[in-house]
């Protein structure tokens, strides 16, 4: 599997209803719309961005006008200490709603970074509310999708707090290639991986020394294999084991 391969960000549709071409929701990964509440994410969605990798998709100290839905590439939200620290919170893929957390914080909460080049729908913030009270459904599946990422930062204090370094990178490989394989992004068992050493590092609150070292101790045990940004699970059931790592079947869940 080459990288280069790979074919560049989707564009979300455009037209007169983009929503009814979109490829994410043809995933059993995503729940089903009516046609009334997907009319109403059509209303609520004022277009579409491309942000080139490396690039901010929302500033951490600047509150975003817009909402957004990843709809192709990888991501991440983050944290910065005063000295430069950054303190990666949660990786995002395509269906991952961002910018949501500012609404029900005193202050700027995080930023988003894209890993990959990325294409993102756009909805307008100072809509939200009435997208709430014109579907009620609607706004209990994107407070669903916050529920859900607030699980997930659990999760990860859980890592940081409890797991060694191996058990850290057992559980982050085996994590991000599930969530990958259920949005369709794996490819005759390899995955995208453009992920360096340095964002491992500060998934797991670990230093970059150790973060090199657990990871080529994992590969020479045969257990994952990385190759020109692509990932590869060698042993699963040894990494599930490794990282105490047994998640049940992925639920569909709600798609904005």
């Amino acid at each position: 599997m080459k990288f280069e391969d790979y074919p560049v960000a989707a564009s979300p549709p455009q037209g007169m209803n983009p929503c009814d071409q979109c490829v994410l929701r043809r995933l059993d990964a995503f729940l089903p719309v009516s046609g009334e509440e997907l009319a109403t994410i059509q209303a609520f969605r004022v277009g579409s961005r491309r942000v080139e990798a490396g690039s901010s998709i929302i500033d951490e100290h600047r509150r975003s006008p817009q909402l957004f839905t990843l709809y192709s590439g990888w991501a991440f939200r983050y944290k910065t200490l005063s000295d430069g620290r950054r303190q990666i919170l949660s990786f995002l893929l395509p269906g991952d709603f961002l910018g949501l957390q500012d609404e029900f914080a005193d202050g700027h909460t995080h930023g988003v970074e894209a890993v990959t080049d990325v294409t993102l729908c756009a909805f307008s913030r100072e809509r939200l509310w009435e997208l709430f009270h014109a579907q009620p459904k609607l706004g209990y599946d994107i407070t669903w999708l916050v529920a859900g990422e607030e699980k997930m930062v659990d999760d990860s204090l859980v890592t940081s707090g409890r797991r060694n370094a191996a058990e850290r990178v057992a559980m982050l490989l085996m994590h991000l290639y599930r969530r990958a394989e259920r949005v369709g992004m794996v490819r005759d068992g390899w995955v995208e991986f453009p992920f360096n050493q340095q964002h491992i590092a500060d998934a797991l609150g670990l230093s970059l020394v150790h973060t090199n070292k657990t990871l080529r101790r994992l590969q020479r045990l045969g257990f994952y294999k990385i190759d020109a940004g692509w990932l590869r699970i060698m042993e699963p059931h040894a990494l599930e084991k490794l990282g105490d790592y047994f998640e049940r079947p992925m639920r569909p869940t709600p798609l904005i």
